[in-house]
């Protein structure tokens, strides 16, 4: 009876083998069921009970067994067979997991560890920092021989001198950076019998003039705008010609060499030019050294000329299209201003300052000028005519 029992079991524990083992698919499910004797049991757990199923799913056969899925026999499996085995698994388990926490924690106690050194060398070196900033800005001048030059903080504790000084240098380089290198950009206009122009134009070089390009054959190069040749010559005839870019000297110099091989262009001011505002380089037409009626600025970024924009006018920013001709149109829209001696300038461009697209706006314009003066010159034509054939009429006696 007892071995009778402990068949069923081994039967009822092979088949959940085999049900785990098959294939949930359209073919149905087979699995083999083995009764063996008591003898055998301990081999057949230790073979994870089932070795192999076979199938046959049209001409092809595959074969499947828990020794290719590489699963361990379930532990509910082996406690059935073996209940002293569930008291083991547990423990087994446990130690697994305590294991795991034990090497989490010492993993954590690292990081936090390196964090900490990490920390003590940043502050550190910011200590450091700041202890050289203080001595080497706040340290007195000295003179050729070597001794201290005595300033306003002298007579200040030695502590309170250094940190004076520090300041002082800090809100200098500051003032270095936001503010124009001097007050007067330009020297003083030419007088007679020089001849100055009466009007000064004054030119982004970057996206208005030239337009940078890179690609991974050529590196970094600056492309002419179509009709920049032209657009210097004859702006050159009326105008004082100055470019005033936000870029570095050793970028806009090298540059202007190659564009302006003729000279048209009387000066170059470039970023040191140049006041810091709100992250942006802007242009302070109050130190040019000109009279704002006579200054035109030309230029596609509305935050170079904030402190000015009554003297620009905005163009569209060239990306290096070829077909671009609006320097074409520029030069007769300058022409017009200075052929028609416009004692301030400003008033023209702030009538175009609102419209979107300023060279568009005088284009329409000028068409309509041109249909008036056709129309004034068809009414002349018209009231002379009469006047004509009468002289006629008489010279020939009609």
């Amino acid at each position: 009876m007892a071995q009778s029992g402990l068949t069923k079991l081994v039967h009822s524990v092979l088949r959940d083998v085999g049900k785990q083992c098959c294939t949930i698919g359209k073919y149905q499910q087979r699995a083999l069921s083995y009764v063996v004797p008591l003898a055998t049991t301990t081999s057949i757990c230790h073979n994870h009970a089932a070795k192999a199923l076979l199938w046959n799913a049209g001409n092809n056969k595959y074969l499947y067994s828990t020794d290719a899925t590489k699963k361990p026999a379930s532990p509910e499996i082996l406690s059935k067979l073996f209940p002293q085995t569930a008291t083991n698994v547990d423990e087994e388990t446990e130690r697994e997991r305590k294991r795991k926490e034990e090497e989490d924690a010492k993993e954590n106690e690292k990081a936090w560890k390196r964090m900490k050194l990490g920390f003590a060398v940043f502050g550190g070196s910011g200590v450091a920092l700041a202890i050289w900033a203080v001595y080497e800005f706040g340290k007195p001048e000295v003179d050729v021989d070597g001794h201290i030059i005595e300033d306003e903080f002298s007579k200040s504790p030695i502590v309170q001198q250094y940190l004076q000084r520090m300041w002082k240098s800090m809100n200098y380089y500051q003032k270095m950076i936001q503010e124009p290198s001097r007050a007067k950009l330009l020297p003083d206009p030419l007088k007679p019998p020089y001849i100055q122009p009466p009007y000064t134009l004054v030119l982004e070089m970057k996206d208005v003039l030239v337009h940078p390009d890179w690609t991974y054959q050529t590196g970094w190069r600056f492309k002419k705008r179509p009709g920049v040749d032209v657009f210097l010559q004859e702006c050159a005839k009326h105008f004082e010609i100055v470019v005033f870019t936000a870029e570095q000297g050793m970028t806009v110099f090298p540059i202007l060499d190659a564009l302006d091989p003729n000279g048209y262009i009387m000066y170059r001011l470039v970023r040191d030019a140049t006041h810091f505002i709100d992250g942006h380089h802007v242009k302070n037409l109050d130190n040019l050294n000109r009279d704002l009626k006579k200054v035109i600025v030309i230029d596609w970024d509305p935050n170079a000329t904030q402190m000015h924009p009554d003297n620009t006018f905005n163009i569209a920013r060239w990306k290096g299209n070829d077909d671009d001709s609006q320097l074409f149109d520029l030069i007769n829209f300058l022409k017009a201003i200075a052929t028609t001696d416009v004692d301030d300038v400003r008033e023209v461009l702030h009538y175009y300052r609102q419209f979107e697209d300023p060279i568009m706006k005088f284009r329409e314009n000028q068409a309509k000028l041109l249909e008036q003066m056709q129309e004034r010159e068809r009414e002349e034509k018209t009231k002379s005519k009469p006047i004509v054939k009468n002289w006629s009429r008489n010279f020939l006696g009609r």
